[in-house]
């Protein structure tokens, strides 16, 4: 099945530029036809096809291009920076996000006897690879399941299982078992990550997320940079910026109130990392994120 298939699906119900979501409990799709701006967003776990256009991804110290014929997998929460290289009007980007279940993946998982994960390569945050013919079909199977909405609540379930089975069994596979397999570092690391994204706020010590995980703090800071590409602190600090930025587009939040909202005890700390992240202050950047076409609206569903 050729990828021009997909993107004829897409292209039927993503009309109008953005992320729209669907009938089909999470699935996402997006269409861009202009390049864009770099923006600070976070992709969760799930897996993301482009079918036209292209896009560039930067997650820590990562770059990751990638266009039609490629599938790419996010195993965990990741602050990123993501923009449409590729788009115009007459090809626009065109792309499908299907998020993942994290329960649903551990119990295929272990029902399919899947061995444990090898110890090479390392568990990654972002896997890119060649869409497969069998999951080009399934994941187009699941866009124009759309057109028959009397079959969703049936169908769809099956479709979407069948291709969790294909992602573990794929090359994405080993980078997931990592983080499914309980008790290896993958996933123990990943767990630290999910507490962190819940208490963001928090003044948190690496001896402390260490003994989260079950690690020593060498350990620890180890598998977390293997993982995400960057410490645990710039971690926290990334979720902390983004999270401020949403609270003052969305809210009118002040600058001062958003620091302490978000952590900070220092306001004037809160704008140094603000502008080394952003590129602005936070006042200059908000007025420039208002300025923008879609209105300072942060963030994107689709990897």
């Amino acid at each position: 099945m050729p990828i021009e298939t997909l993107a004829q699906a897409i292209g039927k119900f993503a009309q109008t530029d953005g992320g729209h979501t669907t009938g089909i409990e999470r699935l996402s799709l997006l269409r861009c036809s202009v390049r864009t701006e770099p923006l600070h967003c976070i992709y969760g776990l799930g897996l993301a096809v482009v079918a036209q256009g292209g896009k560039q991804v930067i997650h820590g110290e990562h770059v990751t291009q990638y266009g039609p014929g490629q599938s790419l997998v996010t195993t965990v929460d990741m602050p990123v920076v993501s923009h449409v290289t590729h788009a115009d009007a007459a090809r626009p980007l065109l792309a499908m996000m299907l998020t993942l279940d994290a329960r649903a993946l551990v119990q295929l998982a272990a029902e399919m006897g899947l061995p444990a994960p090898p110890r090479d390569p390392p568990p990654r945050a972002i896997s890119l690879s060649p869409l497969d013919e069998p999951l080009l079909d399934a994941v187009t199977r699941l866009v124009r399941l759309l057109e028959e909405p009397l079959l969703i609540a049936s169908v769809a379930p099956l479709i979407q299982q069948e291709i969790m089975v294909r992602v573990l069994l794929g090359p994405h596979g080993p980078f997931l078992r990592h983080l499914v397999a309980s008790g290896s570092p993958g996933h123990q690391v990943a767990q630290a990550m999910a507490w962190l994204k819940q208490n963001f706020t928090r003044d948190v010590l690496i001896d402390e997320l260490a003994a989260r995980a079950h690690m020593s703090p060498s350990s620890f800071r180890l598998h977390f940079r293997d993982l995400a590409g960057m410490s645990p602190l710039q971690y926290q600090k990334q979720l902390r910026l983004q999270e401020a930025r949403q609270l003052m587009l969305n809210q009118a939040l002040d600058a001062g109130s958003t620091a302490a909202r978000v952590g900070y005890e220092s306001a004037s700390q809160f704008s140094r990392d603000y502008s080394r992240l952003f590129g602005a202050p936070p006042q200059r950047d908000i007025k420039r994120m208002q300025r923008l076409p879609n209105g300072g609206v942060v963030g994107e569903p689709v990897p």
